[in-house]
Order: structure tokens, then C-alpha cells, then sequence
């Protein structure tokens, strides 16, 4: 991972990107999406996240954050040491998933290559942290989380793209509570 992409203000907000192993598309049905969901709205609740921006895509998750307990490396890698975790259970057990053995094939292929995965892979490991320092940075972050949806032809209107804070700017009331920049 280069030196640009580290958390050198531990009390900074952050953009992050990240994103599955191979850009595999995991997250085509809900309950992919809501567990993704639900483990943000924990991290937010029980472990001092604050999420500015967020959007779940297909392949990959951009977040607008940061830690109340100064520690967003950690806080980070909990959550996609979790979600992968879950996720891959969840592959496992869904009795619709028609992928399922190809999508842990990938998994367990993009493990052995990495010598910190045990089994399987499932997050790629870098975030690409850039640390936001002005209300402008924030902001065209923010517009770049909330139109990704719209750019990948997903939705006409950013706030109609049901995983993401784009509703909340609107005026409305998303999936998961945030913090408004």
C-alpha cells in the first residue's frame, strides 16, 4: 500500500473507498446490502463512527467518516474484518445464491495469495484514506458518493438510490442515521 494512503490525522475526516476482491458484484440483493447496513449503524452506535456520507455500490462501499476515539485505522478494519465475516456466511447459506460457488472460489483463490488472509478474502485491503480539509474537499466528496449510483446509470436522481445519504441531504430519512457535515 503506497504512503499516501494512511490515517496521519487519527481525529480527521475521512473519505474512504473500498472494495470486494476482483470487483466481484456481492451486492445485488438486500440482505447483502442491509447487513453492510446494520454493521455501519453498529459501528456508529457502539463504536464512535461518525458517518458524514456514505453509498453502497455493487462492488465497492465510499464512506465520509470519522473516529470519535481516534483510531479510524482500527475502527475501519473491524468493520470490513466483520462484514467480510458475515457476508461470506451469508453467501454460504443463501439458498438463492446462484454464484455462491464461484464467489467463494474467488474468495478462497484471492486469499492464498495474500498472506494476511487465513481463508478467504473478501474486502480488497486498501481504503484510500484522503483525509478532507475544507468544507470544499467535503463537500465534492460528498457529491461524489451520493451521484456514484447516478453515473453508473443505477438510478436518474441521487436520492433515489436506496443505499446511500443522498436522501438524507434531500431532506429525508435514509437507512442508517448519519452526521451531517
Amino acid at each position: 500500500m503506497s504512503r499516501n494512503y494512511k490515517f496521519y490525522n487519527k481525529e480527521g475526516l475521512y473519505f474512504v473507498s473500498f472494495a470486494t476482491i476482483n470487483w466481484i458484484d456481492v451486492f445485488v440483493r438486500d440482505e447483502y446490502f442491509m447487513a453492510l447496513v446494520g454493521s455501519l449503524a453498529w459501528c456508529r452506535k457502539e463504536k464512535g463512527m461518525e458517518i458524514y456520507s456514505w453509498c453502497i455500490m455493487p462492488s465497492h462501499v465510499h464512506l465520509v467518516f470519522r473516529a470519535k476515539d481516534a483510531n479510524p485505522g482500527e475502527l475501519l478494519k473491524s468493520f470490513k474484518t466483520y462484514t467480510s465475516k458475515a457476508l461470506q456466511k451469508m453467501i454460504k447459506e443463501h439458498p438463492q445464491e446462484s454464484r455462491r460457488e464461484w464467489i467463494l472460489w474467488m474468495m478462497e483463490r484471492a486469499g492464498l495469495k495474500n498472506s494476511n488472509v487465513k481463508k478467504m478474502q473478501f474486502w480488497q485491503q486498501h481504503n484510500k484514506p484522503i483525509e478532507l480539509w475544507s468544507a470544499e474537499v467535503t463537500d465534492q466528496k460528498v457529491d461524489y458518493i451520493h451521484n456514484n449510483p447516478v453515473i453508473a446509470a443505477f438510478v436518474g436522481e441521487a436520492h433515489h438510490w436506496k443505499y446511500s445519504s443522498a436522501i438524507d441531504y434531500c431532506g429525508g430519512k435514509g437507512l442508517l442515521k448519519i452526521d451531517f457535515v
